[in-house]
């Protein structure tokens, strides 16, 4: 099976929760961080369990997902 890698930009996200409520495999949740614009960031915590749909980056309002594949 592949692997992909998600990338969140903490200081462009804004914590919106959109990419949380679309993700198939809850790969995402908030941070417990807080970025320099003051939000809590979405998070990639369970990275092995991303499937590569996309959905995420794609609703993102803000472009701050990016999904790679990896070599395998």
């Amino acid at each position: 099976m592949a692997k992909f890698t998600v990338n969140i930009a903490p200081e462009v996200c804004k914590g919106c929760e959109l990419c949380i409520s679309v993700c198939p495999k809850q790969v995402i949740e908030v941070s417990k961080s807080i970025n320099a614009r003051g939000y809590s960031p979405a998070d990639a915590v369970r990275i092995e369990d991303c499937v590569g749909c996309t959905s995420c980056a794609l609703v993102c309002p803000d472009g701050a997902i990016e999904i790679f594949k990896e070599d395998e």
